[in-house]
This record gives structure tokens, C-alpha cells and sequence, in this order.
């Protein structure tokens, strides 16, 4: 009975896997940090809450697009991923998907998002979002990532247009705390990354693609991992001072900071992968805690 009913099942598990593995393209963990940082612009921009259709809609265009540049990404990159450790079993290098498939997955994410952005938002997000598509796969995946040891560091910006596409989504327009909120994310991604890259050893070495911590070792890399976390909560704080949650939002966010520096700093004494993994970790604590601050100020009043 048992071998009879796992047969029948089979092609209900087939088709599971096929979703899931189609999700995986997307990268859905860090297509989610980049919404956490979206939603914050939004209300600060709306001095409140926006509205829910809008929000779903920027949220939705935005994942759409930002899924599609992380398959386009995974078809670039479908060799780097099948000598990596960390990223063998994904669906490219493993052969559960064909990169044509992908492809053709990736442009009907990449239309479709833009589509309702464009409908819903306006241009102006829409044409951010497009651009950043651009960039990470234009600008990072097929010019920098295997040629720059600033690879992160330029191409990282791609990733920090979540808040100007969602200021840009409520106002039409862009203003200083959009472009704080992007220099932050920016300035936090080459801390996020390199932090990374020293967890997982050698996987980058393996795959030939230059990080920092490859090329220039692990204690480099945590040195300058620790000055860009400086440069990140120093970022943060010019919030308050553009009259973005006050003091209540400057203390939560000097003491939220020092707890990210610690890690930081906790790395470059020891430059190996277990502070490294907590390093890593404790960057997506740090921005998903000042976004929800951000987002609570903003809301609250």
C-alpha cells in the first residue's frame, strides 16, 4: 500500500516541486528584505498609511520585477552556483529547470510587474523599478560580479531602489529621506555580503568570483565590512535629524546600532566564519528592526 499511494502522489509532489522551485528563482528571502525597506517610504512619504491597494500594488510590481532580475541572475550565474556549496541544489545547476524556462519565467515577472506599476503607481516607480532591474542584472550580474572586487559594492544599489520606488509610488516624486533611506541600504549591503562570503570559506574562492574576503582575505574584509556598518548607522540617524521620528526614532536607533557595530566589530577580532554567520544574521535583524522603527514613526504620527 505504501509503494502504491507514494506512485499516486507522485505527480502531485512533481508539480509542488516544480512551484517551488520556480519560487526559488526569485530568491523570496531577499525579495522580502527589499520590501521590508519599501513599506517604511511609503508611510513616511504618505505622513500615514497610503492606502492598501496602493501598498499591494507597489509591493506586488515590486516583487514581480525584483524576482524576475534574481532568475535572470540565476541563468548568469547557473555555473558560479553549481560550484558553490550553498547554491548547488538550486534548480538551474541541478537541471530541474532549463535555462530557456527561466528565461521565459523572468520576462513574464519582469512585464507583468511593470505593467502594474506603471497602472497603479505611475512612471515614475514603474521606471525605477525598471532601472534597478537594469542595474542588478546589467550593471552587477554581467559586467562586475566576476570582474570587481567592488562588485557588491556598486551593484548593491540596485538593491537599495525599494524606497525610492516606494516614496516615488505615493508622491510621484522623490525627496531627501527616500534618498536617505537608499544610501542606507546601500551602505549596509558590502557589511551584509561580506559577512557572507567569510561564512561560507571557500564556496567563493571555488566559484572564482572575486569578493573582497577572497581576494583580499577575511580580516580585510571584516575591517571594511565594520567601516561601512559605521557608515550605515551614521545614515540612519540623519532621519531624526530631517525630522523623522524624533528622538524617540535617534535613541532606538543609536542603540540598535551599537548592537550591529558590536557584531562588526566582533568579526574583525576574529575574522572567521562563526562571527561571520552572526554578523550576517545580525544585518538583517538591524534593517528589518530600523525599518519597522521607520515604519512606526511614521504611522504613529
Amino acid at each position: 500500500m505504501t509503494a502504491i499511494t507514494a506512485i499516486r502522489t507522485l505527480p502531485e509532489t512533481r508539480g509542488w516541486q516544480v512551484v517551488a522551485d520556480h519560487a526559488s528563482l526569485t530568491k523570496p528571502r531577499v525579495v522580502e528584505l527589499l520590501l521590508v525597506t519599501t513599506i517604511p517610504a511609503m508611510l513616511v512619504a504618505a505622513g500615514g498609511w497610503p492606502g492598501l491597494g496602493l501598498v499591494l500594488a507597489t509591493l506586488v510590481g515590486g516583487a514581480a520585477v525584483s524576482g524576475s532580475a534574481h532568475a535572470t541572475n540565476m541563468v548568469f550565474d547557473r555555473d558560479i552556483d553549481a560550484a558553490m556549496e550553498r547554491t548547488a541544489h538550486r534548480p538551474l545547476p541541478s537541471g530541474r529547470i532549463q535555462p530557456a524556462g527561466a528565461l521565459v519565467f523572468a520576462a513574464v515577472l519582469l512585464v507583468g510587474g511593470t505593467a502594474l506599476l506603471l497602472v497603479v503607481t505611475g512612471w515614475l516607480a514603474a521606471a525605477l523599478t525598471v532601472a534597478a532591474w537594469l542595474w542588478y542584472v546589467g550593471i552587477y550580474t554581467v559586467w562586475l560580479k566576476r570582474r570587481s572586487v567592488q562588485n557588491i559594492v556598486i551593484g548593491g544599489a540596485a538593491g537599495a531602489a525599494p524606497p525610492l520606488i516606494g516614496w516615488a509610488a505615493v508622491t510621484g516624486e522623490l525627496a531627501a529621506p527616500a534618498w536617505v533611506l537608499f544610501a542606507l541600504v546601500t551602505l549596509w549591503t558590502p557589511t551584509h555580503f561580506w559577512a557572507l562570503a567569510v561564512g561560507t570559506g571557500q564556496d567563493y574562492a571555488r566559484a572564482d568570483v572575486p569578493m573582497l574576503p577572497v581576494v583580499r582575505g577575511p580580516a580585510v574584509a571584516a575591517r571594511h565590512g565594520a567601516v561601512y556598518a559605521a557608515l550605515t548607522v551614521a545614515t540612519a540617524l540623519l532621519l531624526p535629524l530631517l525630522g523623522i521620528g524624533g528622538w524617540p526614532l535617534a535613541i532606538a536607533t543609536i542603540v540598535l546600532g551599537a548592537w550591529f557595530l558590536a557584531r562588526a566589530i566582533a568579526l574583525v577580532r576574529d575574522p572567521t566564519p562563526k562571527p561571520a554567520w552572526r554578523l550576517f544574521h545580525g544585518s538583517n535583524a538591524f534593517l528589518g528592526a530600523f525599518s519597522f522603527l521607520v515604519a512606526a514613526s511614521a504611522f504613529l504620527g
